[in-house]
């Protein structure tokens, strides 16, 4: 492990001691300057006599200029920034105190603090092999811990977590680190993806969650000739989706996810879905309040059109995204399409005139479900996305009535299902001739 290991052993759930801070601000200065002074030629002992004490006390005005000079000399050499910086203090990259300002600490309440050579060892040296997904946050890796001790353990004899590693530092990935802690240390929703810890030592900023050996949902989407993700499983997972939301904006503290989409929908073994990545989510509105301003942040071709041109931001902002997630679960494409000719369209832009018309519906349908999906069923579903992308956001559903409606269709689904069961029974017994 290199650097990474430790001479003593600590508790993982408790921070690293910090050594002693050396002095800051106007104590750094102020022990330079009794430096100074100690030294200067004020404090010397020079030879004094009547013929000589106007000559020494002229001496001594220069020197006391000189020395206030010296002074103002040491104290303004230096740049503001760098002044700045020197008053600040700086200790052990390993320290608290060289992380930015805008870095608050966040206590280790009910989630349990990596040291970074666990989760190093962990992820095998954070190795290639064991990358499982790559987005503008950074990497995640899977690694392996030991659910007792919280030390890390060999492939295949401890649980499976998912590692997520900030790739570089800056304002917003600090900040958005910072905020996927404050709410899934909060969030207890099975269809919420559980944290299971944070690394927050020296430079590095990790987030550790179950791991969801489906992967995302975007990946299963995009992949040719794929059949496992069938038209009753995609409806499963609209609604785990519509569940999770609606669950965010039930909160006493309405919570807006700000970046649904496909790739934030992750899958366990039995197809069940959780959301993650909350990096940008924020409080919503309160009753008082008909929205709250924010800078326009997210992922292109899941804006709402509201909300990109004023930064007005409710919880429909949330319910356009999901229709667009609902989009990519009928189509079987990405939120942005690329045309033949190189150029680029939103899917909910393109795909908008095709959901209104029952003609044309099946344009668009994904191919890999179009054979197995009944029409009727798909007009249904249509409907529905068509009032999640309304342009104007009154005319939305909210998640307790998207929810609603899936959930309707979903039982529509498994009576239609039961009904074509019972028919071909009947149809194969043999018939007694009276």
């Amino acid at each position: 492990m290199g650097n990474c290991l430790r001479k003593k052993s600590h508790d993982p759930n408790q921070p690293p001691p910090e050594p002693a801070r050396p002095p800051t601000g106007d104590d750094a200065v102020k022990s330079s300057r009794s430096r100074k002074m100690s030294t200067s030629p004020v404090q010397q002992k020079t030879p004094s006599g009547p013929s000589q004490s106007s000559k020494s006390n002229h001496c001594k005005d220069e020197q006391c200029r000189a020395t206030r000079q010296e002074r103002h000399k040491h104290v303004s050499s230096h740049s503001p920034k760098e002044n700045q910086k020197k008053s600040k203090g700086h200790g052990s990259p390993t320290t608290r105190r060289d992380w930015p300002k805008y870095v608050v600490w966040v206590p280790a309440k009910n989630i349990n603090s990596f040291y970074y050579s666990v989760l190093r060892a962990a992820t095998h040296k954070f190795s290639d092999e064991n990358i499982i997904g790559e987005g503008g946050f950074g990497r995640v890796y899977i690694g392996y811990i030991n659910p007792h001790s919280m030390s890390a353990a060999k492939p295949g004899t401890g649980k499976a977590v998912a590692i997520k590693v900030l790739r570089r530092r800056g304002v917003q990935n600090d900040k958005e680190w910072q905020n996927e802690l404050r709410f899934l240390k909060k969030l207890n929703h099975p269809n919420v993806v559980k944290l299971m810890g944070y690394c927050n030592e020296g430079d590095h900023r990790i987030v550790v969650y179950e791991y969801m050996s489906k992967g995302s949902l975007d990946a299963h989407l995009l992949r040719e000739n794929y059949t496992e993700l069938n038209w009753s499983r995609r409806i499963k997972i609209a609604i785990g989706v519509a569940r999770a939301v609606d669950y965010l904006h039930s909160c006493a503290k309405p919570i807006i996810h700000r970046d649904l989409k496909a790739s934030n929908v992750l899958l366990d073994a039995d197809f069940n879905p959780k959301l993650s990545d909350f990096g940008l989510a924020r409080y919503g509105p309160l009753e008082d309040q008909s929205h709250v301003s924010s800078g326009v942040v997210g992922t292109r071709g899941y804006f709402a059109p509201e909300y990109f041109t004023t930064g007005h931001l409710t919880v429909k902002t949330d319910v356009y995204s999901f229709g667009v997630v609902l989009l990519e679960l009928f189509c079987g494409c990405v939120a942005v399409k690329r045309s033949s000719d190189g150029t680029e369209r939103e899917l909910a832009v393109w795909a908008k005139p095709h959901l209104s018309n029952h003609m044309e519906l099946h344009n668009i349908i994904d191919k890999k479900i179009a054979r197995n999906i009944d029409m009727e069923e798909a007009h249904k579903f249509a409907s529905i996305i068509c009032r999640c992308l309304s342009s104007d956001p009154k005319n939305r559903l909210t998640m307790g009535e998207v929810l609603a409606s899936l959930e309707q269709l979903q039982q529509d689904m498994s009576l239609s299902n039961l009904n074509t069961l019972r028919l071909s029974k009947y149809h194969r017994r043999p018939h007694i001739l009276q």
